[in-house]
């Protein structure tokens, strides 16, 4: 019999072009609510799987 699957998953979120990034600069700046509401959504469904787990989250704005 063959055993389960299992996958390690990539998360891609995306901003869109209407959203904006909150202040500060290139590289301490916070998170757009979109991204932050897209993380949350996609790291809830992967952990609600037994056969899934987050091997990264990538992120492109």
């Amino acid at each position: 019999m063959k055993g389960k699957e299992h996958y390690s998953v990539g998360i891609y979120l995306r901003l869109s072009r209407e959203d904006a990034w909150d202040g500060g600069s290139a590289w301490g700046r916070a998170e757009s609510n979109s991204i932050s509401s897209q993380r949350e959504l996609v790291r809830s469904y992967v952990e609600s799987r037994r056969d899934m787990e987050i091997y990264d989250i990538y992120i492109d704005v």
